[in-house]
Order: structure tokens, then sequence, then C-alpha cells
């Protein structure tokens, strides 16, 4: 397979600069000439209506004594201003009677036929035309009069590839600049992309470490910008990484954080040694689900209880409890260890009563195993620790407590919450409770009582 090509960083950022620059000083160029363009021609105009209305002023008396020498010397400066190209005064007849080029004087007039731009404004009219030279002029005319009488016509040239001679000058003096900002640009292109390449393959490098396991790789860059703030934040996530790696190798994916927090603590020391401790065990089930995957396919029933797993995995470690295991349909939680908790029944009860709840609302035609899972709960010592082989591992929790509330809860119908005496007695007065009949359960030698909660009294109506 043949590898695609790969542009460096600073070649891209070089080609980009150069693409923008080009782009904007264009874009300004163009405007600002077009902008010049027109100054230049209001301003030619402005000079050919000031020049038109000085000879129309002065022109009546000699017109009418026809004083051509006082008409020509009238005209004699005319073509000294930058841009007008002639200019002539007419009598009645069409007759020339002064010019700028004397050998015109005493002609007779012919009309302009390809007129272009034909305008009239304030007495003036003006419009374009090109001569035989392929020069573009800009002729403007004024009538000459004395009284109300009219003695004939002033007639300005004015150059109008003066001023595209002038667009001329202003758009080799742009290239030049143009030129020197985009060699600037590249400089400073091909400077920020080698700045940005070396931190990229630093990080590139590190990310190679994460891939082969080597979670404590630091990636070190001294820099206040966006590239140190993602070295820093690379370097969280390998510690991330490296934490849950840890929790993988001790606990797999149950584990609460105040648990791996006391991992972090001693990380190397094998500190989950057997220990007898006051706990809450909370047993989740679900009734008839048997029957109920005999009689749905696999894929359905798959998806129906993991969802049932998710649910009850984000409330018990939202109240500080952690899933010690799955057992086929079934969630076995503990509440105050390895983390003691003083409240850890009020914590499991308020857990127990937050999931029946959201499995009510989440419960349905979607997915119906929700609305069937019944829930116990007992409090008392157990012992935990690390138990297993050599090959096997896992942290847990064994007693009676734990034998007592996985009994419990064949009493706990789809939807209830079963509670001990131990559980009852400790938080009887904050919750509504129905007594049910004393009942055997097996390894107990008398009959047991056990409660069913309705709701928590605090707040008159189920926690959330």
């Amino acid at each position: 397979m043949i590898p695609s090509i790969r542009i460096p960083i600073w070649l891209q950022l070089s080609l980009a600069t150069t693409a923008i620059i080009m782009i904007i000083v264009l874009a300004f160029s163009l405007g600002m000439l077009n902008r010049q363009r027109i100054q230049l021609y209001e301003q030619s105009v402005k000079i050919g209506k000031v020049s038109l209305n000085y000879f129309a002023n002065n022109a009546p008396i000699p017109l009418l004594e026809n004083n051509i020498v006082s008409l020509n010397n009238l005209l004699k400066e005319a073509t000294s201003v930058e841009g007008i190209l002639y200019a002539f005064i007419l009598n009645n007849e069409g007759v020339i009677q002064a010019h700028s080029d004397l050998d015109n004087i005493g002609k007779t007039y012919v009309p302009i036929l390809d007129k272009q731009n034909l305008i009239h404004e304030n007495g003036i009219t003006h419009f374009n035309y090109n001569l035989s030279s392929g020069e573009n002029v800009l002729n403007m005319i004024l009538p000459v009069e004395f009284g109300s009488k009219q003695l004939g016509e002033v007639h300005v040239g004015i150059s109008m590839d003066f001023i595209e001679d002038v667009i001329y000058q202003e758009t080799k003096n742009i290239l030049r600049i143009t030129s020197f900002v985009l060699l600037g640009g590249i400089l400073v292109a091909v400077y920020l992309g080698i700045r940005f390449t070396e931190p990229i393959s630093l990080l590139l490098k590190a990310t190679g470490e994460i891939t082969h396991g080597n979670y404590k790789h630091k990636v070190y860059l001294r820099r206040k910008d966006e590239f140190g703030n993602l070295a820093a934040a690379f370097n969280h996530m390998s510690d991330e990484l490296w934490i849950k790696s840890l929790m993988k190798e001790s606990f797999g994916k149950y584990v609460g954080s105040e648990i791996l927090e006391m991992i972090l603590k001693t990380p190397e020391r094998n500190w989950l040694k057997g220990q007898k401790n006051e706990a809450t065990i909370l047993f989740a089930d679900i009734r008839g689900f048997t029957a109920y995957s005999e009689q749905n396919n696999p894929e359905k029933v798959v998806g129906e209880l993991n969802e049932y797993f998710e649910i009850a995995t984000d409330i018990i470690q939202k109240h500080k409890g952690y899933v010690d295991k799955f057992i086929g349909d079934a969630v076995l939680a503990v509440f105050g260890v390895p983390v003691y908790y003083s409240d850890h029944e009020k914590k499991a009860l308020l857990a127990c009563m937050e999931m029946q709840q959201m499995f009510k609302k989440m419960g349905g035609a979607r997915n119906r195993l929700l609305k069937l899972v019944g829930i116990s709960v007992d409090a008392g010592l157990v012992v935990s620790g690390n138990i297993g082989s050599q090959a096997k591992m896992e942290y847990t929790v064994i007693g009676d407590t734990v034998n007592m509330a996985s009994r419990m809860n064949s009493l706990a119908n789809a939807g209830e919450v079963v509670i001990s005496k131990a559980i009852f007695e400790k938080l009887g007065n904050m919750v509504e409770t129905i007594t049910l009949p004393p009942t055997s359960i097996k390894g107990k030698s008398e009959k047991v009582q056990v409660y069913k909660v309705i709701k928590f009294k605090e707040s008159g109506k189920n926690p959330v």
C-alpha cells in the first residue's frame, strides 16, 4: 500500500499564510485602487469644471469683439494643468476661435459621434471618447454666454489614461510591498511551524509510550500557551490511565473513587488484607428473570440487563458504595468498607430508594426488567479483603450479614425495598415502613423480622 503524502506543518502554515496574505492584499488593493481611481476621476472632473468656468467667464467680451489674440492668451496655460490634453473655444458657427494647439485655430469643429457616458449637469455636458491614438478622453463642454445670449462653447479634454498611469504606478508599489509582506509572512510561518512541530513530536512520542503501557511517561514543555496546557492535560491523562490500570489489576471496574484514593496513597502495598468491619449490604435481584430470559431473544435480554446494571452501579457509587459483584441478574453492593462512613446504613437505603425510583421511571415496554427488581438491605459485621488464588484474586465481603441480605431478597416483590431489623432500628425514625410477618430464613433458628420501606419521612417523598 502506497503511503499518503504528508505535508509538514511548517509548509502547510507557509502555504496558508501566503494564501491568506494574498487574498487580504488583493482585496485591500482592489478596494484601494478602485477608490483612488474614483477620487482621481472626480478630481479630474473638478479641475475640468474649474477650467471651464474660468474660460467661460473670461471669453464673452473677446468673443463679441472677435479678439482671437485675447482668446488664445486665455487658453495659453491650459495644458500646463496635469491631465488636461486640450482646451478650445468655438463661436456659434462652430469655428474654433482659440485652441491650446494653435494649428487648429480657424478650423470648423467636427462634432464627436462616438460619445460614451454622456452626462448633463449644472449646464455642463461631458462624455468620454477615444482619440485615434487610442487614448481615452473626457470631453467637457460649457456654453459661453453674455447676458442671456449664447456666444459659443468652451471645450476641455482631460486624459483618462493619466488616471490609469497613476493606478499602474500604485499597483507596482503595492506589489513590491506585498512581496516583502509575503516573504516576512512565510518566514514567520516557517518559524511558527517548527515551533509547533517540536511539541507535537514530543506528544507523538509520548502517545507511543502510552500505547505500549508506559503510563508514567511525562511530557515536559516550559511553555505558557496551549501546548503547555496540552502537555499538562496529557500528563494528567497518563496519570488517570495509570490509576485505571491499577484499578483493573486490583479490583476491576467496580471500585469507587474513595477506594482508588486509598490505593494511590500506597499503590505498591498489598493493603487489602482481611479485616472485620461494620457494613451495610445491598442485594438487588430481578423477579422472574429465568422465565423472562427464556421467552426473549438473548440480545434483548443482555441489552436490558446491562442497562439495569448501569443504572444500579451509577446510583450505588453516587451514594459512596461500591458494586462487589454481579451474580447472574443480581447486584451485590457494599457500603462502609473499605471506606468507612458512620451513616453507611442511610447511604445504602438512599441508594435503594433512588434505584427503585429510577427503575420505575426508565422501565416500561422498552425495558420491562427494570420494574421487576426487588431490593433487600441488611447491616452488621462483615469480613472484607482480597480473596482467591494466585491466579485470580478479588476484593469482596463475606459473613452472615451478606447471607442475610441475599436470603431476605425473596421477600421483596418487584419494585419493593425490604430492610432487616438492624436497619430498621437505626433508621426507623427516618422512614415510613410496613412490618411484614416474621419469616423463617435459611441458616437462622428463629424467624426474622423484615420491614418493607414506603418512603423517607425527611422529605415526604422518595429521595432523588
